[in-house]
């Protein structure tokens, strides 16, 4: 009998915290700033019936860094602030005019933080807190750069390369000015279908997909289909050869959905990041 008990409250546990999900929503999935601008805004809104406390900063991608690390061209107003329930908060960004590259984008990322109130009698309580933190893509576009950031998903190259390590991976050349965000990435060859982790390739550069599991084994001719997100976190689709940056064709269908991957950090925070 104490072993079915305590196999309930176990469950009873894993349910809550499963079942715990943030209150804090960013309007948008990423932040566009273009140069010249004086600020951009990015609206956040409290969809729980509690209060929340928050604290907002911006680093260069190390999700580890702490708020008073991180160096970056840029303010962000307020950093510390309560939201009341069912109630809004608008970040002000404000670039600094630091010197950054006037032919390709610059990103950075946005950290937004839930703070847990101290729930109730806690010491009385046997409780796991979570602390939600969501970070979202801020890129800075120089003024010089084309209209249609999207166009550059026709100019990806895609190759099967080791990598150092001697693993073979899907290589995406990127030789737009253009942070390329990809979605989802799925090869196809001799009739199998592989699923890659999606990630995002910097421009005049290149990236390297994994599979989700296992190892790289498809030969050529391989296909590739993969959706690029555009500035306002919709998928659009199309596909390419392996070894060749011309698409075989184009779907141009958008799914509005944006690419999200989940992991939980040490301790009791729980960070999303929005490709």
């Amino acid at each position: 009998m104490r072993l079915i008990k305590s196999y309930g409250v176990a469950i009873a546990c894993w349910a809550a915290v499963c079942s715990a999900h943030a209150a804090i929503v960013i309007t948008g999935t990423r932040v566009i700033y273009p140069e010249g601008s004086r600020e951009v805004n990015v609206r956040l809104s409290n969809v729980e019936a509690r209060p929340v406390l928050v604290q907002a900063w911006l680093d260069e991608g190390n999700p580890a860094a702490s708020p008073d690390e991180v160096q970056v061209p840029f303010v962000l107003l307020p950093s510390v602030f309560r939201v009341e329930p069912h109630r809004g908060q608008s970040l002000r960004i404000m670039f600094t005019g630091a010197e950054l590259p006037k032919d390709r984008e610059s990103v950075y990322w946005l950290n937004v933080l839930e703070i847990p109130p101290k729930p109730e009698r806690a010491e009385e309580r046997n409780l796991i807190q979570l602390a939600f933190r969501t970070r979202i893509k801020l890129f800075y576009r120089p003024a010089g750069l084309d209209d249609d950031p999207t166009a550059a998903r026709s100019q990806l190259g895609w190759r099967i390369v080791a990598n150092e390590g001697g693993e073979r991976v899907l290589r995406v050349d990127n030789p737009s000015p253009y942070y390329v965000s990809l979605g989802s990435v799925a090869l196809e060859a001799g009739g199998s279908k592989t699923v890659l982790r999606p990630d995002m390739a910097p421009p005049f550069g290149h990236v390297d997909l994994v599979p989700d599991k296992g190892r790289l084994d498809a030969g050529l001719p391989a296909t590739v289909s993969y959706g690029v997100l555009n500035d306002f976190g919709t998928e659009i689709k199309d596909s390419a050869q392996v070894g060749d940056a011309k698409r075989v064709r184009q779907t141009a269908q958008a799914t509005g959905g944006a690419g999200i991957d989940v992991e939980a950090a040490a301790g009791a925070e729980k960070i999303t990041e929005i490709q």
